[in-house]
C-alpha cells in the first residue's frame, strides 16, 4: 500500500495554499517554486480540484488559486480523492477474490486497516495542518529558500 505521487502533491500543494489563505490568489508557479513540483503537473492537480470544488481559479491580473472553503472545512481524504487516488491496504481492491477468486485468510485485516487509514484521512484538516507549529517552520524556510533563488535569477538575467 502507498499513497502515489499524485496524491502527495496534491496535498502538499493544498497545503501551501492554505498556510497562505489570506494572502489572495497564488499562482501555481509561486507554488512550483516553493515545492519543487513542475508546473505542468500543478495544472494537472488543480484542474481537478477545481472540479471538485475544493479550489477556486481568479482569473486576470493578480490572479491564481484560492481554497475554495476554509482550510478548517477540507479533508486531507477529500484532497487525495480530488486527484483519483485511493488510498488502500487490498491488493483485491476490496473485490474480495484475493485468492482463488475468494477472500484471502488476511481480506478482513487489510479492509480494516485501509478502514483506518481512509478514517484518519478524512479526520484531518488542512487547517490541522496549518496550525501545526512545525509546518508553519518548514513553510517560512521554503518561502525564504524561493525567495533567495528568485532573486538569483534575476541578478543572473
Amino acid at each position: 500500500m502507498r499513497l502515489t505521487t499524485k496524491g502527495r502533491y496534491a496535498v502538499t500543494a493544498m497545503l501551501d495554499l492554505a498556510l497562505r489563505e489570506g494572502e489572495g490568489p497564488i499562482t501555481l508557479a509561486q507554488i512550483s517554486r516553493r515545492q519543487g513540483i513542475s508546473l505542468s503537473y500543478l495544472e494537472q492537480l488543480f484542474a481537478k480540484l477545481r472540479r471538485r470544488g475544493l479550489v477556486a481559479s481568479v482569473r486576470g491580473p493578480g490572479g491564481g488559486y484560492r481554497l475554495a472553503r476554509p482550510a478548517a472545512e477540507i479533508a486531507v481524504g477529500d484532497v487525495i480523492a480530488a486527484v483519483d487516488e485511493e488510498v488502500s491496504a487490498m491488493r483485491c481492491g476490496g473485490l474480495g477474490n484475493c485468492h482463488d477468486d475468494e477472500p484471502c485468510l488476511t481480506h478482513e485485516l487489510w479492509c480494516e486497516l485501509s478502514r483506518r487509514i481512509q478514517d484518519f484521512l478524512a479526520g484531518i484538516s488542512l487547517g490541522d495542518l496549518v496550525a501545526r507549529r512545525e509546518i508553519r517552520e518548514i513553510a517560512v524556510r521554503q518561502e525564504a529558500r524561493a525567495a533567495g533563488a528568485e532573486a538569483g535569477e534575476r541578478l543572473a538575467g
